[in-house]
């Protein structure tokens, strides 16, 4: 074999990338189809990926044949780890979006979460402003912009002050 030949197929060797890809963390489909055909980093330098796009189909089919790539289950898991992490809805359907996840598989995984928003709403403001949350218009307000910056609802940053007068 000379230096300019592969030594395994290219359909071989995106196997293994999507492996490997898949073995750090679930990702969505549209994730996936980008990561293997990004730009391989060798010592020279990034080396383009010289794979037709029948074998990432093919690659990408294989992966969810084997359960190896499933967008319900990176779906379900993206919401409990960004939930965790102190994200609100509006942020994680967005987030969601723009990894390829479609409006419909979103709003079932969002309805199935069975996440009170709201307490994580006011967990995070007061773990940011202390207890007890601020009263005053101009606090208030600060307080709101950094909740709706982490992407809750402002129904749920409402609901934070009606159930605290109570």
């Amino acid at each position: 074999m000379t230096e300019s030949s592969p030594r395994r197929s290219a359909y071989a060797r995106l196997l293994d990338r999507a492996i490997r890809i898949l073995a750090m963390r679930d990702h969505s489909e549209k994730e996936l189809r980008r990561k293997l055909v990004a730009p391989v980093l060798t010592k020279n330098g990034p080396e383009p990926i010289d794979a037709p796009p029948e074998d990432v189909d093919k690659v990408v089919a294989w992966c969810q044949e084997s359960h190896y790539l499933d967008d319900a289950r990176f779906t379900r898991q993206f919401i409990a780890s960004r939930s965790r992490k102190g994200y609100g809805p509006a942020r994680i359907r967005q987030e969601l979006n723009q990894k390829g996840i479609g409006r419909t598989d979103i709003d079932q995984a969002m309805y199935d979460c069975d996440i009170d928003w709201m307490a994580l709403a006011r967990d995070q403001a007061l773990r940011k402003y202390g207890e007890p949350l601020p009263t005053a218009f101009a606090e208030k307000v600060k307080v709101q912009r950094f909740l709706l910056n982490r992407g809750y609802l402002m129904e749920d940053i409402q609901q934070i002050w009606r159930n605290f007068a109570d």
